[in-house]
């Protein structure tokens, strides 16, 4: 059995066959992500309920005071912790929020296939990764509800605009977070 054992062992080393590298990462860091990601999502719930029950369509002004703090948030915290972190959805508005690689359209698709799961981490050869839903809430239907009910500035600055019909509740989207530490590791051992 041992010499069995030895043989095997010696041609998974031949064939170039390797043992996994698991990333060193500080449990402290992944709990520091799912919290400045929730505070982003509070931060984005609360600039929204801003727009409930208003009257007039909102403008391009309404956007840069709502929308646009949330993505400059995101780049900060990124900035901050020398992660990556975007809004990421299938219905996009913004070209640049569209799954950049097959982990962000699996994550997407898991969202969707489990409509209770608020997040999870991956690990891959990018990093540690953490996804976290995006639910739409009474107050994006402003901008986000039925095609013809767009707001004009959203008409016409997003001519190739997906990000509407949507309904209370429906996903629209993630916030992807990547924390490099593993593609690090992986980097030294080479």
């Amino acid at each position: 059995m041992r010499r069995v054992i030895s043989v095997l062992f010696i041609f998974l080393l031949t064939i170039g066959f390797s043992f996994p590298v698991f990333a060193k990462i500080d449990p402290a860091q992944l709990g520091k992500a799912i919290t400045e990601v929730e505070l982003l999502d509070q931060m984005r719930t609360g600039l929204a309920s801003s727009l409930e029950g208003i009257a007039e369509e909102p403008t391009i002004g309404t956007f840069k005071a709502v929308c646009a703090p949330v993505g400059k948030q995101a780049q900060n915290i990124a900035q901050a912790n020398g992660w990556q972190v975007r809004q990421v959805a299938f219905k996009y508005r913004n070209p640049k929020h569209k799954p950049q690689d097959l982990a962000e359209e699996k994550a997407l698709a898991e969202f969707i296939e489990h409509p209770y799961l608020q997040g999870f981490w991956q690990q891959d050869d990018q990093g540690i990764r953490y996804f976290r839903r995006i639910d739409v809430q009474a107050s994006c239907l402003v901008c986000h509800g039925a095609k013809d009910d767009r707001p004009s500035f959203v008409k016409d600055k997003y001519l190739q605009d997906l990000a509407y019909d949507f309904q209370i509740g429906d996903l629209r989207g993630m916030y992807a977070v990547v924390i490099p530490e593993l593609a690090k590791t992986l980097e030294e051992k080479k």
